[in-house]
């Protein structure tokens, strides 16, 4: 079945009630009522792919004051059938099939909110991702990154980056460095009390910088940035990011920790080419999503933002 939201759209006082055209949006169901405090509410069933210009047509029809709430539809009886001939139409008439830019928004908005929660979960990662490379277990590793939060960050890096939001934009930074130097200064610290020993293969893999981490670095920048518009679990696309990026990062504080300054600037590098190429990835995809702001004043810095984001992740790489 196709995912479905469920909008309502409630109008102040005195304003009349919007009439949604049928012919321009395919609605499962949709009613209008009038409440005992003299607004109006409409409730829309329809598929997530036509969320956006949806809520767009609100707005540009009943204004910037009426309140639009989403919610995403688990399921609905009687069962909808999804022909695959209106897939294919959908297709060739440039539809998308991601979620709204608001929902985005709203994503981005709570990855980037500093909690004690987020720095413990830092912190626990930390310390077992360095476990797991001291004693050179794999499966260690890869349950540090299941734990660790990093996705959040920087796919909202990417959105604010893509929709030209200042204030995302800084705040993304804001936590991700926050979060990059607390497991740095915790793997440092961790490096200055136990022996490390470079010839770790689960150390040494991350003094070297590759074409397979930079395709690997790119895939999950992409992967969490498809997950996101497409409305599905970034769990298990988190973990491709956190491999991207916590392993070496941790690598290069025990190598610090230890006195080798030239390992840890090898695995420096390789946790820098990472995030240049999980962002680079991750704001390509929001653009070929058709990510973009509404209004057209917040187009034009949205290019320009995204032209300088894109130059400097290129030159950096």
């Amino acid at each position: 079945m196709p995912t479905l939201r469920s909008v309502d759209i409630i109008q102040p006082p005195g304003q009349d009630p919007i009439e949604i055209p049928d012919n321009d949006f395919e609605l499962i169901d949709h009613w209008q009522v009038d409440t005992t405090t003299g607004r109006h509410w409409t409730h829309v069933v329809l598929r997530s792919a036509q969320t956006e210009a949806f809520t767009d047509w609100v707005n540009d029809n009943a204004g910037e004051s009426v309140r639009i709430v989403w919610h995403v539809v688990e399921a609905t009886h009687p069962r909808l059938r999804m022909e695959e001939e209106e897939e294919d139409d959908d297709e060739d008439n440039g539809k998308t099939s991601r979620i709204d830019r608001e929902e985005l928004y709203q994503y981005a908005r709570e990855a980037v909110g500093v909690t004690t929660a987020y720095m413990v979960m830092v912190l626990l990662s930390t310390v077992v991702a360095a476990g797991g490379m001291l004693r050179d277990s794999v499966a260690v590793v890869i349950g540090a990154m299941m734990i660790a939060p990093l996705i959040g960050p920087n796919i909202a890096l990417a959105l604010g980056t893509t929709l030209g939001d200042m204030r995302l934009l800084r705040r993304a930074v804001t936590i991700n460095l926050a979060g990059v130097s607390l497991a740095l200064l915790m793997s440092v610290v961790l490096g200055a009390f136990v022996t490390i020993d470079p010839s770790i293969p689960e150390l040494a893999a991350r003094t070297d910088v590759h074409m397979a981490d930079v395709a690997l670095a790119l895939a999950a920048g992409a992967a969490g940035a498809l997950a996101v518009t497409r409305g599905v679990s970034t769990a298990f696309v988190g973990v491709m990011v956190a491999v991207a990026l916590l392993p070496p990062l941790v690598a290069c504080g025990l190598f610090l920790g230890s006195g080798d300054t030239a390992l840890a600037g090898n695995a420096a590098v390789l946790t820098l080419t990472n995030v240049v190429c999980i962002n680079l990835a991750g704001v390509s995809t929001f653009l070929l999503q058709g990510v973009r702001p509404r209004h057209w004043f917040q187009v034009e810095r949205a290019r320009a933002s995204t032209r300088v984001a894109i130059t400097l992740w290129i030159s950096l790489l």
